[in-house]
């Protein structure tokens, strides 16, 4: 199985392809403000380091916090979009063994169809301005 694992929550995002728990390609970049902007082009990038295509992706491990706010919800909207439009599995995992939780949930059939952020605590919603 072929997975793209996606995480977004630090200044430095890091993706990369994995096949039945090996690591084939790993990419982490300074992707701070810029990170909406290049993280397609990175997965387009891993891929192509792999002669492989969005179509050979067959699972997606997001790290889903806790973490920035903003990085997370670009990270996890391209992993959900992606899952959704390849119709594959998509998990989310956190703590220091997120791929390998990830990985393991997606080999025993999980899948979360949509992998929401937790952001470690509550959301600050700050009211408009008169």
């Amino acid at each position: 199985m072929i997975i793209l694992i996606i995480r977004s929550e630090n200044p430095e995002a890091e993706i990369g392809l994995y096949h039945d728990g090996k690591e084939l390609v790993y990419l982490k970049w300074r992707a701070h403000r810029m990170l909406a902007e290049t993280i397609n082009k990175k997965i387009d990038e891993l891929l192509a380091r792999e002669s492989k295509t969005l179509k050979n992706i067959e699972g997606i491990v997001a790290y889903k916090g806790p973490g920035s706010f903003t990085g997370l919800r670009i990270g996890l909207s391209v992993a959900n979009a992606l899952a959704y439009g390849l119709k594959v599995p998509i998990v989310g995992a956190t703590g220091e063994f997120w791929i390998q939780e990830g990985a393991g949930y997606l080999l025993s059939k999980k899948n979360e169809k949509m992998v929401m952020p937790e952001y470690g605590a509550d959301v600050h919603i700050i009211p408009p301005r008169k």
